[in-house]
């Protein structure tokens, strides 16, 4: 920061200004973890005068909406009820603020700001947020890009999920009662079951369901045969089952819908099913 001539001849140091910054990481962009981001704009700041004085972060947030994401929320929030201590808010870059469908929606939280009198720099970008012309454009610009690396990313992840449930693979959630969850490496041998928790940390790994222990097997069949044969209804099914101390694979008792859900499921006749949607 250039000093005036007075304050070189006095000796005065140059006086540091306050900030806030918002860092966030989204689970499909772990690469931009929200330390390497304050480790980066701690940076900025040192070299640009400003004193960090406040973080809001959104960690494992998607940048697509506001909703869930706390800490911007939080940000805008606390800038509008004049509650804020700093004057600029710094963010890494564009992306970071938000990768929103509607470019305008991330234009709208930075005017939100600047019209309390903050306003918002991004410290990983080639341009200044001055409102100039040209920033101006390149942000538009930038901020478009953002929202359409979203929709293209979306598209890539639902075609690969798709791809893998038709290999027969699973796709996430709790097994169910009476099945495991196996881990399978990427020549397809199995490497083991994964117990409630636990989820594959090598990216060729998959997962397949395999039944599970022969107690919990023979409880299912029995619930089957109950519910088709006998004409037990499922409230008379969770109630026997509590009587006797048997838990869900939840460890609950079991409630007539979870006796429904169990008797619906095709997964309990090998039918793999995924992004199933309701026309009503």
């Amino acid at each position: 920061m250039d000093l005036s001539e007075s304050e070189k001849r006095e000796g005065h140091a140059p006086k540091t200004r306050k900030a806030a910054q918002y860092v966030r990481m989204s689970t499909e962009h772990q690469k931009y973890s929200t330390e390497n981001q304050a480790d980066a704009v701690k940076r900025y700041a040192d070299e640009r005068g400003y004193e960090i004085v406040k973080t809001y972060s959104d960690a494992g947030k998607s940048g697509l909406r506001l909703q869930g994401r706390t800490g911007l929320t939080q940000l805008i929030e606390d800038i509008q009820a004049g509650q804020s201590e700093f004057e600029t808010v710094l963010v890494y870059d564009i992306s970071r603020w938000g990768r929103f469908q509607d470019a305008d929606e991330s234009a709208y939280y930075e005017y939100m700001c600047k019209k309390s009198g903050v306003s918002v720099v991004y410290c990983a970008e080639q341009f200044e947020n001055d409102g100039s012309p040209m920033s101006t454009v390149i942000k538009g610009l930038k901020r478009a890009m953002a929202g359409e690396y979203s929709r293209e990313l979306s598209q890539k992840v639902f075609i690969g999920q798709s791809r893998l449930i038709e290999l027969g693979f699973r796709q996430g959630g709790p097994p169910g009662f009476g099945l495991r969850r196996m881990l399978i490496d990427e020549t397809g041998n199995q490497k083991g079951t994964l117990v409630r928790g636990e989820h594959k940390s090598i990216q060729t790994d998959r997962v397949t369901l395999v039944p599970g222990p022969d107690r919990e097997i023979a409880i299912v069949n029995q619930i089957f045969k109950d519910f088709t044969e006998n004409g037990t209804s499922v409230s008379e099914i969770a109630a026997d089952l509590n009587s006797r101390g048997i838990l869900s694979d939840l460890d609950r008792d079991w409630s007539p819908a979870a006796i429904r859900q169990l008797l619906t499921n095709e997964k309990y006749i090998g039918n793999n099913i995924w992004n199933r949607q309701s026309l009503s």
